[in-house]
């Protein structure tokens, strides 16, 4: 799930420069074309563990409260699902090193 670019506390250590060196925000302070706020950040989340229209899609990768499209480019700050994110090996790969490292079954 990509919750999409959100301005949260959690830049709260990052100097206000740095924000906008980083396109984060306007040179007035707000935040840039592109970046939700923290309850538009939960939408999709929220959307994805309640909407029955999602029922039968459990795995779906969701982003802006619908499933995600294929993504058309590998560029991580471009929207879709990268096809990395739906490989099943690679998925299988990660419960197993996971299990592994936590010393829990994998599931």
């Amino acid at each position: 799930m990509r919750p999409g670019n959100v301005l949260t506390p959690l830049q709260r250590h990052i100097p206000r420069v740095e924000w906008l060196a980083q396109g984060w925000v306007t040179p007035d302070g707000k935040p840039a074309v592109g970046f939700k706020s923290p309850e538009q950040g939960a939408a999709t989340a929220v959307r994805a563990a309640t909407s029955p229209l999602l029922e039968g899609h459990g795995g779906a990768y969701c982003q802006d409260c619908d499933i995600a499209e294929p993504a058309g480019t590998e560029d991580m700050l471009v929207g879709g699902v990268k096809p990395w994110a739906i490989d099943p090996d690679a998925a299988s790969r990660l419960r197993e090193l996971s299990a592994g490292l936590t010393g829990l079954d994998a599931f």
